[in-house]
């Protein structure tokens, strides 16, 4: 236990230090193996591992969705969501910051990345709302807010990379990631609408749309309608599975693309590359992970917590407090992916011993990690923005995103309240 304590304690320190997440968690975990068992046991078992996860039929799943995610940010469907979302809200007070965060859920429901997401909103929405005399603070926020949605309306990378880890069915989480998600939408845009109402100059109404540039403005959303429907409706109705539908998501996307003549195949060639270093990197941080939960494992550090739960007479609702808050905390300093691969091999296995179902746990996770991309000091998602809008000051952004965290709180605390949000249409699966 002490070895284990040791080596969560390193990876930490090590992640503080912005040392490559992947790095970290290996070095760590062979060197506790090591001092464990003996270096020759533990070169073996990091062999083993790679092996097992690279022939592991599930891990196909990531670089498919990472392949459709980066075809749909390159075809034009993020201006076409926002055309036909601002065609239907745009003409009501804060109507364009309605329409972003409408069309942030439905890209991120074809992307699944937070980053990209928030990065291709910005670009297509923040000018905009800038010329119809929106302020920077909520026109920056209402990106970054909506950014956060990528990463729990199914498909999500980090969804799946958490199901690799806890060994849960990621088409189940998928499913399960729907109604949060929603939830999630229909919050941020009371936000924006309590913003608009307490301060209207920041949001003021843009220009009306006839009801025949409304109807004609549906024709750019279509791809977004086919994917989204062929990948959930398919894993509902168990026609295929995530690694399938991932698969066939990828397909798609490149055959829209092409459809729609904005994807060529000297475009392609670009898509596949940088789809082969992201996967890459996510790859060597997920064998990490894993060496790094064996390390757990074999330590003995996972059932001392929950020893120790126990000594403290924790319920099971108090035990879910507790990591929720510890998470809560991390999330202001850390980043998301390093605290779902430090931390959650370590109370997966408690939080199932308490009788917790997993995809409901695993959506709790992304809910969390949902709020530290945008908390200070350390929310990533502000950073992207900063990058992309680099004369709109950091402050300015975490100033305007604190009613959306506000209602990020609520529905945490509405999602733990009544776990049959997440698991409602799983169950009816």
């Amino acid at each position: 236990m002490t070895v284990g304590f040791i080596s969560m304690a390193a990876v930490i320190l090590l992640a503080f230090l912005r040392v490559p997440l992947g790095i970290s968690l290996m070095a760590v975990s062979l060197a506790g193996l090591a001092y464990i068992t003996s270096t020759g046991t533990a070169l073996t078992l990091f062999p083993m591992t790679v092996s097992e996860a690279v022939l592991s039929y599930d891990l196909a799943v990531v670089p498919m969705f990472i392949l459709m995610g980066n075809v749909i940010s390159r075809t034009g469907i993020a201006q076409d969501m926002f055309r036909a979302a601002y065609a239907y809200l745009g003409s009501v007070r804060g109507g364009l910051s309605l329409a972003t965060m409408v069309s942030c859920a439905g890209f991120g429901s074809v992307c699944g990345s937070s980053y990209a997401t928030a990065a291709t909103m910005a670009k297509v929405a923040y000018p905009s709302m800038r010329r119809y005399g929106y302020s920077d603070g909520l026109a920056s926020a209402t990106i970054a807010a909506g950014g956060t949605l990528g990463i729990l309306i199914p498909p999500s990378i980090i969804m799946v990379i958490y199901g690799i880890i806890t060994q849960t069915n990621i088409g189940d989480l998928f499913i399960a990631g729907v109604l949060p998600g929603l939830l999630g939408l229909g919050l941020y845009m009371l936000a924006i609408l309590f913003v608009a109402w307490r301060r209207p100059e920041e949001a003021p109404k843009g220009e009306p749309v006839g009801w025949g540039e409304r109807i004609a403005s549906l024709r750019g959303i279509w791809p977004f309608l086919f994917l989204f429907g062929v990948i959930i409706g398919g894993l509902y109705a168990n026609l295929f599975t995530a690694t399938e539908a991932a698969g066939i998501g990828a397909g798609m996307s490149i055959i829209v693309g092409f459809l729609q003549r904005t994807l060529t195949l000297k475009l392609l060639r670009t898509v596949i590359l940088e789809t082969a270093y992201t996967s890459i990197s996510l790859y060597v941080v997920l064998f990490g992970a894993m060496m790094l939960s064996k390390l757990l494992t074999m330590s003995g550090l996972s059932v001392g917590i929950l020893d120790l739960v126990n000594s403290f007479g924790l319920s099971g609702y108090e035990l879910i407090f507790a990591i929720l808050i510890i998470f809560l905390i991390l999330g202001c300093v850390m980043d998301s992916l390093a605290i779902i691969l430090i931390f959650v091999p370590l109370f997966a296995p408690v939080v199932a011993a308490q009788g917790f179902d997993l995809v409901w746990f695993g959506i709790i996770v992304v809910v969390v990690t949902e709020i530290a991309l945008i908390t200070p000091p350390v929310g990533m998602n502000v950073f992207v923005l900063k990058a992309v809008l680099p004369n709109v000051p950091v402050l300015r952004i975490f100033r305007g995103l604190v009613p959306f965290i506000a209602v990020d709180i609520v529905r945490l605390g509405l999602l733990v309240a009544f776990p049959a949000i997440s698991l409602w249409l799983v169950s009816h699966v």
